[in-house]
Parts: C-alpha cells; sequence; structure tokens
C-alpha cells in the first residue's frame, strides 16, 4: 500500500506539471507546425530506396550485376623518346539488364593534352617562389605536348568504328545495340608523350635522376572502360585531375617491351620468369618465397648501380597476366634494386615486394617491404584473405598512390645520409596507405569519383590500425617512441579542421573535386569517424564484425555508400542513421560541456517547493504517506545539519525499507549520502555519447557512459540526477578526448581557473 501511495504522488506531480503547462499555452498564440527535426529520425529521405539490385540490409540483391572488360595488351616503353605505346583488344561483356547504344572508355591522359580545360577550372594567384622545372611549363608555354594519340578504333573485324572525344571521355559508337547477356570485341592504337611527375606531380610518368637515368611508375596509360551500373547508368564524368577512378573488372594479358637492361614489375603474376631473370636472380627469388621473417634482395644496388652506367639499344619483353583486377600499372628503371619477402595469407603465400633507386637506401631496404608485409596481414585481419599473388611498394619521388598489386610511395633519406623521423614515419604511414588501397577500391570497389571517401576515408582509418600493429610487430622502428605517431585516426586530430571557418567546409557526402579541404575532408574526417564508431559508439567487437561483413559482401564488387551505412547496421544491430546524419551529411561538430552541477541533501521535511506545488494542485499533507524530499543546498530550505543526515536518519525512508525488504535485502542497499542534479549542455550539433569520469573525495574515480540517445528529446541540455555513497570533487566530459569536441574549456567542474598570460607562458616553458 505504501509503495502505490508513493507511485500515485509522483504521478499527481507529473500531471500538475503537465496541466499547468497546459493552461499557459491555451491563453497564447500557438506555434506553427514544423517539419520532423530531431536529430535521430532515420535516414529514409537521404537514402536510395532498397531494390532487387541492392538490399535495405546493405548487401547485393538478387539481381545484382555488374560489367566486365577484358584486356590483351601489347605496350612497348621509348625510353630515349620519352614515349609510350600500346595496342589493346577489349572484350566488353553487357551483364546488365539493359541493351547499350554506345560505350564509354575513359582517356585519362587527356587531361595533360594541349587543349585541356583541367587548368581553367582552378583559380590561381601569386606565389612568393616556385620550382624552376613549374615556371617554365605554366608561364613560358613548355614544348610538351600531352594526351593520348588515337590512331585506330576498329571491332573485331578489322572494320572502323566511329568515336567522339569528349575531353577525358571516348564515346565508341557500335554497329548496332549490345543486348544484355552479348559480348562486344573491339580495339584501339595509340600513343602519348610521358611526362615528368616530379614537374607536373602526377600520378603516372617518370622522374629523372641525377645521373640521367629515368625511373617509370606508369599508370592511367591504356584507354580504360567506364563503369556501367545500376545506380548511375554510365560513370562518365571527367578527369579534372582531383577524383579518381571507377572502373570494372576484367582479366589482363599484358605484353610490356622496355630496354632490355631495365627491371619491370607491374599488376600481375609473371609468365616468362625463367626467360628475364638470370640464374642468380631466379636463385635468389626462390629463396625469397620461402623467407617470411626478412626481405631477400633479387637485384642488389651495387647490380643496380652498375647497369645504371650504360644505356642498352637491346629490349626486352615482360609478359603477365591478372585475373579479376579493375586497373592495371607498373614501373620500370634500370636503377631499381628489387627486394622480396613471403607473407602467409591463410593456406597460401603472397609475395611482398619493394623497388626502388639506391637514393632510397637505407631506409627502403630496411622498412619498405616489411611495411608492406605489415599491412597484409592487418588489413586481412580486418576485411579478407588477401587474394593477389603480391603487393608491390615502388619508390618515387613526392609519390603517393594505388593501383592493383602495385603502388607509388615517396620517402628517401636527405643527400646527406641523415633520416628524420618525418621522413622514415612519413615513409611507412604512405606504404601502409597505398598498399591498402588494394582493399579499399581495389576489391572493394567503391566509385572514386563520386565518392572519394569511401575509398580514402575506409583506407585511412584501417591505416590507422595498421600502424599501431607495424609498431607492434616492429618495435625497432619506432623507438623510442613506443607509440606509432599516426597523424589520422584519433579523434583529437579532426577538432581544428571541424572547430574551422563553416564557409570552407563541406560535408562528407560531397564528390571530392568539390570540397574545400580534400585531405581533411575525405580522409581524415571519415577515418575519425569511423575510429569513434569503433572505439567509442560501438565497440571494437561489433565494429570489426559488422566492417569486416561489409567488405566480404562486397569485395569484387560495386558499393554505394548506402551499402555500407545499411551494412554496419545490419551486422551489428546498432542504429547509426543518427551518426551517419551528423558526420557524413552535415558539417555539425561536437561540443558538450557541463553547465550546471547542484547539490542536494535528503530529509523527511517537507520543503517550500513540494508545499507549493501540493497547494497548487489541492493535495494536503495528510492525504499523504510520509515522503523523503531533497533540498538543493543553496535554497532557502537548506540546514547547515542536514549535511550530516544519513539515509537512515530519514524515518519516513526507514519505515519503508523495514516494510518491503527482509534483513538480506537491507544489507544489500546502498546508502548515498550525496546527491547532484547534473545539468549537461550540447552546443555543438552532432549528438554524442556523454562520457563522464566522476572523482571522488577518496580519490578513486569511475567512468560512466550516457549513450548518445540521450539527447533525443531535448538538443541543447540534458539532466542526470546521480545518488553517490562518495562524496564528488570532480566531474569531467570526455577525459580522454574521444569525441572530437571542438571546446573543452567547458568540460570539467569545478570549472577550470584561467591562466593569464604570464601563467601561460610559464606552464608553456615548462613543457617545450
Amino acid at each position: 500500500m505504501r509503495l502505490f501511495n508513493s507511485l500515485l504522488f509522483t504521478a499527481l506531480f507529473l500531471v500538475a506539471g503537465t496541466i499547468s503547462a497546459q493552461d499557459e499555452t491555451e491563453t497564447q498564440k500557438r506555434d506553427p507546425g514544423h517539419y520532423n527535426t530531431n536529430r535521430f529520425k532515420q535516414l529514409y529521405e537521404e537514402f536510395s530506396t532498397p531494390n532487387m539490385f541492392r538490399t535495405a540490409s546493405g548487401a547485393p540483391g538478387p539481381n545484382y550485376y555488374q560489367q566486365q572488360a577484358d584486356y590483351v595488351m601489347d605496350i612497348e616503353l621509348d625510353d630515349k623518346n620519352k614515349k609510350i605505346s600500346g595496342f589493346e583488344t577489349i572484350t566488353y561483356s553487357n551483364n546488365s539488364p539493359d541493351p547499350l547504344e554506345f560505350l564509354w572508355v575513359q582517356l585519362d591522359q587527356n587531361k595533360r593534352a594541349k587543349d585541356s580545360k583541367s587548368p581553367l577550372i582552378e583559380s590561381s594567384a601569386s606565389l612568393p617562389g616556385d620550382m624552376a622545372g613549374n615556371f617554365v611549363k605554366n608561364y613560358m608555354g613548355a614544348p610538351f605536348d600531352g594526351g593520348f594519340n588515337i590512331l585506330e578504333v576498329k571491332d573485331a573485324k578489322g572494320n572502323p568504328l566511329k568515336y567522339i572525344i569528349n575531353q577525358t571521355m571516348m564515346r565508341i559508337d557500335m554497329a548496332k545495340v549490345l543486348k544484355p547477356g552479348e559480348k562486344y570485341v573491339f580495339s584501339i592504337k595509340w600513343w602519348y608523350n610521358v611526362n615528368d611527375h616530379v614537374i607536373d606531380r602526377a600520378r603516372s610518368g617518370y622522374e629523372v635522376f641525377e645521373d640521367g637515368n629515368r625511373g617509370y611508375v606508369i599508370a592511367q596509360f591504356y584507354p580504360r572502360m567506364a563503369v556501367y551500373n545500376d545506380v548511375e547508368g554510365w560513370q562518365n564524368s571527367q578527369f579534372w585531375g582531383r577524383d579518381e577512378f571507377a572502373l570494372p573488372f576484367g582479366n589482363f594479358e599484358v605484353n610490356i617491351t622496355v630496354p632490355a637492361d631495365h627491371i619491370l614489375d607491374a599488376t600481375g603474376e609473371l609468365q616468362n620468369r625463367k626467360d628475364i631473370f638470370s640464374k642468380e636472380m631466379m636463385s635468389r627469388y626462390e629463396a625469397a618465397q620461402k623467407s617470411y621473417d626478412k626481405p631477400v634482395i633479387i637485384v642488389t644496388q651495387a647490380e643496380a648501380e652498375t647497369a645504371s652506367k650504360s644505356f642498352s639499344s637491346a629490349k626486352k619483353t615482360w609478359k603477365f597476366k591478372a585475373e579479376n583486377v579493375r586497373d592495371y600499372a607498373f614501373a620500370t628503371s634500370r636503377r631499381y634494386i628489387w627486394d622480396m619477402m613471403a607473407v602467409k595469407m591463410g593456406n597460401r603465400s603472397v609475395m611482398a615486394v619493394s623497388m626502388y633507386p639506391p637514393e632510397g637506401n637505407p631506409l627502403w631496404e630496411d622498412w619498405s617491404t616489411r611495411a608492406v608485409a605489415s599491412t597484409l596481414k592487418t588489413y586481412s585481419r580486418m576485411t579478407f584473405d588477401y587474394p593477389y599473388p603480391k603487393a608491390i611498394s615502388v619508390n618515387a619521388k613526392n609519390q603517393g598512390m594505388e593501383y592493383p598489386m602495385i603502388c607509388w610511395n615517396y620517402g628517401r633519406p636527405d643527400k646527406d645520409g641523415s633520416i628524420s623521423d618525418r621522413t622514415k614515419y612519413g615513409m611507412i604511414s604512405v606504404i601502409i596507405h597505398e598498399v591498402g588501397h588494394n582493399y579499399f577500391p581495389m576489391i572493394v570497389n567503391s566509385d572514386e569519383r563520386q565518392w572519394t571517401w569511401m575509398d580514402e576515408g575506409l583506407n585511412t582509418f584501417s591505416q590507422y590500425v595498421a600502424e599501431q600493429d607495424f609498431a607492434e610487430a616492429y618495435p625497432e622502428a619506432i623507438a623510442p617512441n613506443k607509440q606509432y605517431p599516426s597523424r589520422r585516426g584519433p579523434a583529437n586530430k579532426i577538432v581544428d579542421y571541424m572547430a574551422g571557418d563553416q564557409s570552407q567546409l563541406a560535408p562528407i557526402m560531397t564528390k571530392g573535386l568539390n570540397t574545400y579541404n580534400f585531405g581533411a575532408n575525405a580522409y581524415a574526417k571519415p577515418a575519425t569517424a569511423l575510429n569513434i564508431l569503433r572505439e567509442t559508439i560501438m565497440g571494437r567487437e561489433l565494429f570489426d564484425f559488422a566492417f569486416k561483413t561489409y567488405a566480404n559482401r562486397w569485395m569484387f564488387k560495386h558499393p554505394t555508400p548506402e551499402d555500407f551505412f545499411r551494412t554496419m547496421e545490419d551486422a551489428s544491430a546498432v542504429d547509426l542513421d543518427w551518426y551517419w546524419r551528423s558526420w557524413f551529411y552535415t558539417t555539425d561538430y561536437v561540443d558538450i560541456g557541463l553547465k550546471e552541477v547542484k547539490k542536494f541533501y535528503v530529509t523527511s521535511k517537507m520543503n517550500k517547493e513540494a508545499r507549493e506545488m501540493m497547494e497548487t494542485n489541492g493535495i494536503k499533507e495528510s492525504d499523504l504517506p510520509p515522503l523523503v524530499y531533497f533540498v538543493k543546498e543553496e535554497s532557502e530550505d537548506f540546514e547547515e545539519s542536514m549535511r550530516d543526515v544519513k539515509i537512515e536518519d530519514v524515518k519516513s525512508l526507514n519505515e519503508y525499507i523495514m516494510d518491503n525488504f527482509s534483513a538480506e535485502e537491507r544489507a544489500s542497499l546502498k546508502k548515498p549520502t550525496f546527491f547532484y542534479e547534473i545539468t549537461f549542455e550540447k552546443s555543438g550539433g552532432i549528438p554524442m555519447p556523454i562520457i563522464a569520469q566522476y572523482t571522488y573525495s577518496d580519490g578513486t574515480s569511475e567512468k560512466v557512459t550516457y549513450p548518445a540517445e540521450i539527447w533525443r528529446k531535448n538538443d541543447t541540455s540534458v539532466g542526470k540526477f546521480i545518488a553517490s555513497e562518495k562524496e564528488i570533487t570532480k566531474i569531467e566530459v570526455d577525459p580522454d578526448e574521444e569525441t572530437a569536441d571542438i571546446d573543452t574549456s567547458n568540460n570539467t567542474w569545478p570549472e577550470r581557473k584561467k591562466l593569464g598570460a604570464f601563467d601561460q607562458f610559464k606552464n608553456k616553458t615548462k613543457t617545450d
């Protein structure tokens, strides 16, 4: 009966409050209605409707399809004239349900054509200075004639095909419609002048060494089929230089002819190794296939330096085959050192490979191939076992670019041989990042031209995990730092960007070409968002399972952002619509702090607030059972003696406990003495969990995480009333900087004393 009366009293309080509020508003003019602006509403407005191609769970649907483009290519590099030429035959399979009237082919080299419009879309201004090569190129009309020269386009019978070139895209007009299930075979003959990638900062080209030799990293070098899918039809967006590539999968047979004294590696498996390798190289290669702990040198530095002294006029053809890849690239030079080691991958071995000039040593010989191997292990743990036979890291000045099985990476010692931490960690990180791109987007084949973050962001997040793993695997590489100095991933690394000028920010869900701060928006922010999801929102177990599910569902397929978002929820049972909206669809920021902390004590004596409410609602004290009252420390009801009141001193509470609990149950009850009403405020737009650390008078502390859903009904402030057996002496919000809070000045109670300029200077001096 006592319990019933107590509940009835509480209900009366709630009803009285509601009636009072209604009476007030009925006399006022009502506000107009509004759309649902709750930050926790579902993403139905933003998401595309699930269908038979892509399901609501985020998995491919029963009618999912993708096209295939197979290539047979003969390529020749003319080192003397810095020219590359090729003849390719493409077999295009229409696996879609749509009849195709024409085909679209990408001509990315046309970005460097004389009539390219790419330079015209960028604003320009004076600089304090510029590199000589850039100056000649930009202001003196350097005589470089770039872009594809298309010599012929023919069908399988050798008949000329009509085609039209629109900047970096070429439309092939077939003689008849290509029906669903049919294949179409055609060929293209072409050539172009290779660019100096050091001068124009291109993804592909050559570098000139001091001895006159060149190192070639060749990509986007052949006309490539565009993607046709259920989302956009033809992905024929122009290549302006920033947004990368959307490509279909296919099989490649590629013959590459280069000077006979060059060494070369490429996407795919070398078919004529015994014809190409010397006996010594074959012996070393066989040893490398069994070496799992350290790289084996295939071409030594001495051999590379000897080869660099003469220029062979003879030629040699390297023959490769690659299955189920979306692109093709190769690197070649007479100046390369070459090493390899094996990596266990399930029940098979994969080769980790590095190619680099002497300028890269000793840094590259020490760490490149080890970084490749470590990356494959981490990414395979997070996604799926690496399916290709090898992963190659090629040293190229100022580079960082990825292709299936091969990537270009920067990092060299200074000319005096010194190696700074920045150089070493920069090299290791870029290798991890570019090798990691084998997974995103070379296998999980998202549309880079449209959604840069889907490969760069996911890959940068995975890179952060791989960097920490590398530090564990090779502690000698990071001594004496103990922890890898990751540049992106941790929440506090993105604060400055998210706190920046809103006019210079764009949502993550923005085409890469149109973002203001490309690196922060496409790489750092999505990587941080995923890291916070893993560490703070979902926990590693749920996140890792969902992330792995996404990777396995979409390996060798073309996912969209919705496929990722839906899969992460489908595999974890965590509703993340509020998170995707805030972090990916807006430029909101996190700012959560402490607004107010009030201290209360308990008593049997009715306080003024309760008395006024009872009078307002016509309730007499005699109608109610004995109650427990809370008195605020600063209120007029507060008396100093209340500080010493214990739970057992409150008569009404004691009577209730004695009547309703056994002796054993009474012994287990807590005996709180201190009561606090804590008000948290949210100045930023992003709702996040409130991570509160409570420190007590005995020096102990505990951390409590209130889920983000606490903000679902009040987007600006929420309260928690806490009963504690120990006095709270300090409260700190987000003590470990897990949420990317842009302003921590209001995160502590009691409020931190603000230092004057002199004290700030003294503290800075102590830490410098």
